[in-house]
């Protein structure tokens, strides 16, 4: 085992022991996520089969519904997904140039596997810690097939553009005669803070691919959505890359489970973490981007090094059963740490008073130490 996975258990394993928490949700263990999926299960419902039948096909369903499109894929992994959406649109346009942020997870998260496995090159679009304006689209000096656009940017701080200015590149995108795909991982928690639907946001490009897991609780999984046409490209190369898993009816009904149950939930959660972010932001030293956050997740700085921050955390959580925040990393300026909120269920529990009082035990113990 791995250093990180074993420092990844102690932090699960805390996590869930606590009755208190911040950032993130309880943990749930196999049995109650089994639990979940026996919910799910109509009592006619029979296994998918090579991704045929079954709740595979009941969650393509869905998603395309709820998208606007004409259909939708299941995937193993969202990796997986964009880069078939990556390669249909070299194939399409006869350009194997794609327009990528250099924060965007093709680059920083997926191993080069857009260029390794698809033969695609990357164009940055910006180096501003924001989707790219039209104006820079307009600017680009080469043409790309693909413009990708992540919504939001997480490693910039899951930062999003305005309605106007999405509407305003994917223009500047079309003009320059390349087609649209949006990293929808957390397309879900998006639509408060772009101020339209679901399908209105996926209206706009010509390939969304959206996650089951990250937002919705789901096991794993990822759906690609779009035209008639890109569906049956994407199902042969979905055969091609080895993901056309023999049956994958529990990460399909953990998906349904969680588009019944946590969808409806995170317009509140969005609301909720503009509260929290605003009393994280008078912490001594403290700093939130973006302030308010654009969905419910948002980077929070604290002027200590990352490992008092993350002792200390474990530490209450050991001992008060309450959770603060996890995961803090240094950051290049010396005694500055860095962490992801993530303004969930639990946090909900919360009142502004509260998450004061909470942050004021945490920080006491980090003074401490």
């Amino acid at each position: 085992m791995t250093d990180a996975y074993v420092d990844r258990v102690r932090r699960v394993t805390a996590l869930r022991g606590c009755d208190t928490v911040l950032s993130g949700i309880r943990p749930a263990s196999v049995a109650e996520q089994l639990d979940t999926i026996r919910a799910a299960v109509p009592d006619d419902l029979l296994p998918d089969i090579y991704g045929e039948g079954g709740a595979v096909e009941a969650v393509e369903r869905r998603v395309a519904g709820l998208l606007g499109t004409e259909a939708a894929v299941f995937f193993p992994t969202g990796t997986m997904a964009q880069q078939l959406a990556m390669r249909y649109g070299a194939e399409v346009t006869g350009r194997s140039a794609v327009g990528l942020h250099p924060l965007s997870h093709p680059l920083v998260h997926e191993r080069d596997a857009y260029a390794v496995l698809g033969g695609l090159r990357a164009v940055l679009t910006t180096q501003a810690p924001r989707n790219p304006t039209a104006e820079e689209v307009d600017a680009l000096d080469e043409p790309i097939g693909t413009l990708l656009l992540e919504l939001p940017l997480r490693d910039a701080g899951f930062v999003l553009p305005t309605w106007d200015e999405l509407v305003a590149v994917v223009a500047a995108a079309r003009g320059r005669g390349a087609r649209v795909h949006l990293d929808g991982a957390r397309l879900w928690e998006s639509t408060v803070h772009l101020g339209r639907s679901l399908a209105e946001v996926a209206g706009l490009a010509d390939s969304v691919y959206v996650s089951f897991y990250k937002s919705l609780g789901g096991h794993s999984g990822a759906a690609l959505a779009g035209s008639a046409d890109l569906a049956r490209y994407a199902r042969a190369w979905r055969h091609r890359y080895g993901g056309n898993v023999f049956q994958q009816w529990p990460a399909a009904l953990a998906a349904l489970a969680g588009l019944d149950r946590e969808l409806p939930r995170l317009a509140g959660h969005v609301a909720h973490a503009k509260e929290v972010a605003a009393v994280l932001a008078t912490l001594p030293g403290a700093r939130v981007h973006p302030a308010p956050p654009h969905t419910h997740q948002f980077r929070l700085w604290l002027p200590h090094p990352a490992r008092a921050l993350n002792d200390a955390n474990l530490a209450l959580a050991a001992e008060e059963k309450a959770w603060f925040v996890g995961g803090w990393q240094d950051t290049d300026v010396p005694g500055l740490a860095m962490a992801e909120v993530t303004v969930a269920g639990p946090a909900g529990e919360l009142d502004a008073a509260q998450v004061v009082a909470l942050a004021e035990r945490f920080l006491h113990r980090v003074q401490a130490a």
